[in-house]
């Protein structure tokens, strides 16, 4: 039983970080028809939207009061940030170097719980994320030469993300998995729609938010769909094996970044990057090898 619960749970978890893949493609879709903050600002606006729908019929209207009401903002104020960013980044970069960059957010979130959670950072965190950071530096060698800072975006929602996952940290058990879900959509909503209306009038071209065509309108509504199933297999994934089991399954996201990359929008991998990415993931794997709990 516990052997099939962890094939069942490696398979949820795979599909569901594909999935998400699939979804970032979409985004990609639309880098020259809207904004990519109000591409985000939409995608968010939707699913706040429906996930208020299921947990009003699902908790009751109770289930609106949030538990530690600045740390859920905080929680939905990172999540527009990381968003933002990666968004952006793939709008303006190959997809798979903007995926590949992300990976490192367990790296930062390691390193980040030691002065906001007071957790121990091992030795072993230190030279995975020192590592990792090597491959990020081979990535972002073409990118910077052809973009310039702009190709620091993905590494500044990668600093959003950790900042997100230790406030989840900080906020679990204070409601149920749906509610958490939905307050960190409800708070990351309003903060994305106002930095789209702050971009319409910064006079930069990238930001300039026009009426979407509906072909926009829709792809953001199937980005909102993808990411919540996405989201929810992974949960389920993480009930029948375990967090710690599923987490190399997170690395298929690269392989299908790099692959509809390749097909989508003919971005041919470049050696260097991949090289890079190949690297990080290696990191992460130290990582999770450190970090697994050892059978007696």
């Amino acid at each position: 039983m516990a052997e099939h619960n962890n094939r069942a749970g490696l398979l949820l978890a795979l599909c569901g970080f594909a999935i998400l893949s699939v979804g970032d493609a979409v985004v990609k879709t639309m880098a020259d028809d809207w904004s990519p903050i109000a591409v985000a600002a939409l995608r968010f606006t939707i699913g706040a939207t429906v996930l208020a729908g299921f947990l009003r019929s699902k908790e009751g209207a109770e289930a609106f009061r949030p538990a530690k009401l600045w740390l859920q903002a905080a929680r939905g104020f990172c999540l527009a940030g990381a968003t933002l960013c990666f968004f952006s980044a793939i709008f303006v970069m190959p997809l798979a170097d903007a995926t590949a960059i992300g990976f490192v957010a367990p790296f930062l979130v390691a390193i980040l719980s030691g002065p906001l959670l007071k957790e121990k950072v091992a030795p072993v965190t230190w030279f995975a994320a020192s590592l990792a950071f090597v491959g990020v530096l081979m990535i972002l060698r073409p990118n910077v030469a052809e973009l310039g800072v702009a190709a620091l975006l993905p590494l500044g929602g990668a600093t959003f993300f950790s900042l997100m996952v230790i406030g989840n940290r900080a906020a679990a058990g204070t409601g149920s998995v749906l509610s958490m879900q939905f307050f960190i959509a409800a708070f990351a909503a309003p903060v994305l729609v106002g930095s789209a209306i702050i971009g319409k009038y910064s006079g930069i071209p990238l930001l300039s938010v026009g009426m979407p065509d509906w072909t926009v309108v829709a792809r953001c509504a199937l980005v909102a769909l993808t990411a919540t199933t996405a989201h929810w297999l992974v949960y389920l994934g993480t009930t029948k094996a375990g967090a710690a089991t599923i987490a190399p399954m997170t690395y298929v996201q690269l392989l299908v970044a790099v692959i509809l990359g390749w097909v989508w929008f003919d971005h041919v991998p470049d050696v260097t990057a991949m090289a890079g990415a190949c690297i990080i993931i290696a990191s992460g794997l130290i990582l999770w090898s450190a970090g697994k709990p050892k059978v007696r």
